[in-house]
């Protein structure tokens, strides 16, 4: 242990493969990079922010030649993803948020839908979990559920990330086997055990902000507060056997205002939070209109954790609506949340320049959607107005075979138009959406063709595309390279600890 007091401020962004988690010799931290002065690590992660969902966002809102807060950040490199089939260390090279969240929280190789558990669904630590036995405080703040898989990985084990709660069952809780028979229980129940009523026991954290009221009962809340914390809303009524929107309080932005000390929940919404752009469009007195912004509890989660403990903290902040609008295919909903995260980037970078002993790291657990920059005016292969020759007329041994002819068209059924502009009300309109910038030229609209910011997507699931990473502060050049997501997890840790972990 280093001496003086540490905080680890991550922002955010597990079977037995290691490989970075032993740390590979490339990526081991060099004599600069061990900081006696760190004290705290915030890890912020863009769910499902790929590289090119970070420059669309940069041309949307500063233009091309502008830059996102996180792009400021003086160190920059890339973080590989894949996963692993269940027991097996065989690359599964499309993950999910769950086995991505488990190789940087607990540095293991681990099958999709695993959280806190190896690929052979054996329990590991978290550098949460380490983090709170060592003394430091703790923070998790996401605007999905917070039993989701992202903030789930840092304070629960489970083999199956929907055994979310409020109830148990094999279907969430349990994996099938090949014969689509359930596996049998294991025999450490915690694995078997709804996250939410995880996370309202162990005290793992002490600041959780985020949606998801609804997973959680009245007896989650006792639980809390039997152990000191305020809980913000009201999980419910004790003598319903169920909880409903009306036997619930979500929390709001007044309540977390006022909290000015000590461990706190606040969920406030019983779902995940509503997206910037929804929330814009609603009335002032709507009950979406009262939930905080993303940079609003990371501020307060800052607040809240400096000075707690002598030895620092450690804070995780997922902005969550990045994927899962990019899983919709929603151009503008996405732009919006990566701008919204970006703010809450912001949030933290402050503090730390003010602090000066804290290192920031932003990063992503995957890519999303297959996101892309189109050439203005151009469509997707699929829906081309004439698809690209499959043939080389200077050399006929390159034509692919079989050939494609060159006289299709556009779907008409589903590309009339920039999806956004002519045909936005059709749900079958798949053409790209289309964006102005502060490049255009006054009276330029979105939607329209003239908009120079043309976007599409390739699916609506995840990739396997690497993913950027920046950092600020003391330790931050030990991120700019290349590297796959389980070092995240010893690099961060040695942040804390100042030594490696044992067995990693």
């Amino acid at each position: 242990m280093r001496r003086g007091t540490r905080t680890l401020l991550v922002l955010g962004v597990t079977g037995a493969v290691t490989a970075a988690a032993a740390v590979t010799a490339s990526s081991a931290p060099r004599h600069e990079d061990r900081h006696p002065e760190i004290r705290n690590v915030v890890y912020l992660l863009g769910d499902g922010m790929g590289r090119t969902h970070v420059t669309a966002a940069r041309e949307r809102y500063y233009g091309a030649a502008g830059r996102l807060n996180m792009e400021r950040l003086p160190e920059y490199g890339a973080v590989s993803t894949y996963a692993v089939e269940k027991g097996t260390d065989r690359p599964a090279l499309v993950t999910d948020s769950a086995s991505s969240a488990t190789a940087w929280s607990s540095g293991v190789k681990t099958y999709n839908a695993a959280l806190g558990v190896d690929a052979y669904e054996k329990r590991v630590a978290t550098l949460m979990e380490q983090a709170h036995r060592a003394g430091f405080a703790t923070g998790n703040v996401s605007t999905a559920e917070i039993t989701d898989a992202t903030p789930a990985a840092q304070f629960s084990h489970a083999l199956l990330r929907g055994c979310q709660g409020p109830v148990y069952s094999d279907a969430a809780c349990l994996p099938k086997k090949a014969d689509g028979t359930y596996e049998d229980r294991p025999a450490d129940p915690t694995l078997i055990t709804p996250i939410a009523e995880q996370i309202a026991r162990n005290g793992t954290a002490d600041v959780i902000l985020g949606g998801g009221l609804a997973r959680f009962e009245p007896d989650d809340q006792r639980a809390l507060r039997a152990q000191g914390y305020q809980v913000l809303g009201s999980f419910g009524d004790p003598a319903l056997p169920a909880q409903t929107a009306a036997s619930q309080r979500v929390a709001t932005r007044a309540d977390l205002a006022g909290v000015t000390r000590g461990k706190v929940v606040g969920l406030f919404n019983r779902g995940n939070l509503t997206v910037e752009q929804a929330k814009a469009g609603l009335p002032a007195d709507a009950p979406q209109r009262q939930e905080p912004t993303l940079a609003e509890m990371t501020r307060k989660s800052l607040s809240l954790l400096d000075g707690r403990s002598k030895k620092g903290f450690l804070l995780q902040v997922e902005g969550a609506q990045i994927d899962k609008r990019s899983h919709a295919n929603d151009a503008a909903q996405t732009l919006a949340e990566i701008k919204a995260f970006d703010d809450a980037v912001k949030a933290a970078v402050d503090f730390a320049r003010k602090d000066g002993h804290t290192l920031v790291v932003v990063t992503a657990d995957h890519e999303c959607a297959g996101f892309n920059i189109v050439e203005k005016g151009s469509y997707t292969n699929a829906e081309a107005l004439a698809p690209p020759a499959n043939t080389d007329a200077g050399n006929p041994a390159n034509d692919s075979r079989p050939s494609r002819a060159a006289s299709g068209a556009k779907d008409p059924a589903r590309s009339t138009g920039p999806v956004n502009g002519t045909g936005a009300a059709d749900p079958r309109n798949f053409a790209p959406a289309t964006f102005r910038t502060p490049d255009d030229p006054a009276g330029v609209q979105d939607g329209s063709p003239e908009a120079s910011l043309w976007l599409s997507y390739l699916s609506g699931n995840h990739t396997g595309a690497d993913v950027p990473i920046y950092a600020y502060g003391p330790g931050g050049r030990q991120f700019a390279t290349s590297q796959d997501n389980v070092e995240l997890y010893g690099k961060m840790y040695r942040s804390l600890f100042g030594t490696a972990p044992r067995g990693r």
